[in-house]
């Protein structure tokens, strides 16, 4: 079995030592320009289109994240990249998930807690206890219902918050309300005090974050962006906060990347930013992830994470 690596930032040398040792049959290496020999399956992130092109015995490409949105924009432009009976394989959590976690409750905690509001009363040197908001005016409302936006309501309805979930397709998760498809999205809106995206990136979401859709939330509402640069509207938000529809914004993803020095994102006082990081690629869970999944295809079996081309996700 011949597995094919590629990209372009990890640590390709490391691994391949752990693919290898977790695959010790396999023959693995680092795809370079010019290398036609046969591979069995691909392991990618951002892959050139001659790697993948003209291979015809491929079983599988893995993509070394839980977002598609570049490899299938990549196959859009370049059909003969891969054929269509050829399955693409998506992380889905290992370890995505518990990460995603973290960095929603820490932030819905700083909002709920009003830290915001007491940073800026420091900078102003004031002293001033704030009436503490309720649980119970505290509505969370997660865009996207998916493995990770299940397991962030999870974490969020364990704080004792109101959580409630909006998706393509009505998901049922303890203790999460949840809404489905165009005509309930006005209702999901309207009770959400903060709103949190994890949506796939498809064309159908692309610019949903935008100036009607903000405008049904709450005033003084909070959005929290996990998902994709591509799903919000920038000067929409902006206009939101300058008008105190929004209170605050944390956004972990951009439109452009890294975020341009000219954008007044960096300069909002209620705009807090992080570099893409809220939930990264852990090598020992993705490689063991990955591992297991070509061990159940080699035996004809049906695992999870296989891509939907057409859906996007």
């Amino acid at each position: 079995m011949d597995i094919l690596f590629y990209h372009p930032t990890f640590d390709t040398q490391y691994w391949i030592e752990r693919l290898q040792q977790a695959l010790p049959d396999a023959r693995i290496r680092a795809w370079a320009p010019g290398d036609n020999r046969p591979a069995d399956y691909a392991l990618v992130w951002q892959p050139p289109v001659e790697m993948l092109s003209g291979r015809p015995g491929l079983k599988a490409v893995f993509v070394l994240g839980a977002g598609v949105d570049a490899i299938l924009s990549e196959l859009e432009a370049h059909p003969e990249m891969l054929p269509v009976n050829v399955p693409l394989f998506r992380l889905e959590d290992t370890g995505m998930g518990r990460q995603m976690q973290e960095y929603a409750v820490s932030q819905v905690l700083h909002w709920f807690r009003r830290f915001d509001d007491y940073q800026t009363q420091k900078q102003q040197g004031l002293w001033q206890p704030l009436p503490a908001y309720s649980h119970e005016e505290f509505t969370i409302g997660i865009l996207g219902a998916g493995v990770l936006g299940g397991q962030v309501a999870a974490s969020l309805t364990a704080w004792g918050f109101p959580v409630r979930c909006w998706s393509r397709s009505r998901k049922q998760y303890p203790d999460v309300v949840s809404f489905a498809g165009n005509d309930e999205l006005p209702v999901f809106l309207k009770g959400t005090r903060v709103l949190i995206n994890l949506l796939p990136n498809t064309p159908q979401t692309v610019g949903i974050i935008n100036h009607a859709l903000l405008a049904q939330l709450p005033q003084g509402a909070y959005v929290l962006n996990l998902a994709r640069g591509a799903h919000l509207e920038e000067d929409s938000l902006l206009a939101a906060l300058d008008s105190g529809q929004l209170k605050g914004a944390m956004l972990d993803v951009f439109s452009r990347e890294p975020l341009p020095g000219e954008s007044p994102l960096w300069a909002h006082p209620r705009v807090a930013i992080t570099p893409h990081v809220a939930a990264v690629t852990l090598p020992t869970q993705a490689i063991a992830w990955i591992a297991d999944t070509i061990s159940k295809l080699e035996k004809g079996e049906n695992p999870g994470g296989q891509v939907d081309r057409l859906r996007g996700y």
